[in-house]
């Protein structure tokens, strides 16, 4: 199995620019993928595009990471459906730090081949105006530039409301690709399905100049079986920055994975085999309770994103919360969602005014609607909206709220 037919068999290809392309990868090629910089850390949806480098990067071909400086700056108008605020440079160099970091711990950046992290900013920094538009955008029609779906979908989503600043953002990523062909000879962009215009923006303008054939792969958009955006976890993204999404909530994200959606996910973010997969398939359907494929699912992903120390973390975290040990045991796990509080602030409050106070909820309304539906836990007791807080509820310095049967959270007075 070729590398094309391994990333089919993973559900992996949406569309190929050239069918030429498995021959094209017969010898090392060098692939790029872009990553947007509107905050500092990627996201679990990222994990997708990063996993393909990564597979690309395995099978010996070069790989390169692109960070739209310049690009971000702007705002990609694709899958969207109003215009993004606008970021400065200061903000965009500060999420380019932390977006680097978190490349670094998937894709080998050291070693004979090594990946390569690049910057769109550096190159159109110092070109004027005048030049791009005589020596870049004089290539691209204005019929085709409106033809592309994800411009056609903005334009009705905004009522028409489409910037030219955002009309431009293809010239720019058709650029990159040409600017990356130049410099490095890289004859392949990947990406999501939402950027297929963005990559046929490139390979025509790379064709059209350099009269040389270069290709695009895209992957489908990952949703959950309930047609939800994967990485999206009660209306929060997951952040591969552990200041933003604890590592126990990312390995508690992949644990709870739905058994309709965890054999995909396991050929898309694991180096398992199929042949290893199939089993973990199998395994599931025999025992559906033992949850198996779910478990090697966040174990390797959280493995791979957080390294050995942050997986022991999450395990221990998980042990302590589900085996139902003390307030004190739960305190010790680390990872786990939890505020200081005041013992005076909380005593004569109802429960979930606490909870809500202490930041487990978005609004004290939200919290107040999980207790009346029965779903707010004081140390393992239900806790009705009428539950007061006590002094009695405190053990060893700390109280365990608990939302669902999953969400906890720890009070530390």
């Amino acid at each position: 199995m070729n590398l094309i037919e391994e990333l089919k068999a993973r559900g992996l290809v949406e569309a190929l620019t050239d069918q030429e392309v498995e021959k094209a990868l017969d010898k090392p090629t060098t692939v790029y993928c872009g990553f947007d910089p509107s905050a500092k850390s990627l996201q679990a949806g990222n994990l997708v595009s990063i996993m393909v480098l990564r597979r690309f990067q395995l099978a010996g071909h070069k790989v390169i990471a692109l960070v739209g400086g310049a690009t971000g700056l702007i705002g990609d108008p694709s899958g969207k459906s109003a215009e993004r605020n606008m970021l400065t440079v200061e903000q965009v160099e500060e999420n380019k730090k932390g977006i680097r970091e978190n490349l670094s711990r998937i894709l080998d950046f050291d070693g004979p081949n090594a990946a390569v992290l690049v910057d769109n900013y550096e190159w159109y920094r110092n070109t004027s105006a005048i030049e791009f538009l005589r020596d870049i955008a004089v290539n691209f029609r204005v019929p085709q530039m409106l033809a592309k779906e994800s411009v056609k979908k903005r334009l009705e989503a905004s009522d028409g409301a489409l910037t030219f600043t955002e009309f431009s953002y293809q010239i720019l990523q058709g650029n990159d690709f040409l600017h990356l062909y130049d410099k490095f000879g890289c004859t392949m962009e990947v990406g999501g399905a939402d950027q297929w215009g963005n990559i046929t923006a490139g390979t025509d303008l790379v064709h059209r100049m350099r009269g040389k054939s270069v290709f695009g792969l895209t992957f489908p958009l990952l949703l959950d079986s309930a047609g939800r955006k994967f990485g999206k976890s009660e209306g929060n993204a997951l952040y591969l920055d552990a200041s933003m999404t604890s590592v126990f909530d990312w390995y508690q994200y992949f644990l709870r994975t739905p058994d309709a959606d965890a054999i995909r996910y396991l050929k898309v973010f694991s180096m398992k085999s199929l042949d290893e997969i199939a089993s973990l398939e199998a395994a599931m359907k025999e025992n559906p309770e033992a949850r198996i494929p779910q478990k090697a699912l966040a174990e390797e992903v959280t493995l791979l994103v957080h390294g050995a120390e942050g997986l022991k973390k999450a395990q221990e975290a998980t042990e302590a919360l589900y085996a139902k040990k003390t307030a004190s045991d739960v305190a010790k796990a680390e990872n786990v969602p939890s505020a200081n509080v005041v013992l005076s602030e909380c005593v004569g409050k109802s429960v979930f005014a606490v909870a809500a106070a202490a930041g487990m909820f978005k609004s004290n309304g939200e919290a107040r609607r999980m207790s009346q539906q029965g779903g707010l836990s004081l140390n393992d007791t239900k806790a009705p909206p009428e539950r007061i807080f006590s002094e009695d509820d405190v053990r060893d310095g700390v109280a365990v709220l608990r939302a669902g049967k999953k969400n906890y959270f720890v009070l530390r007075f």
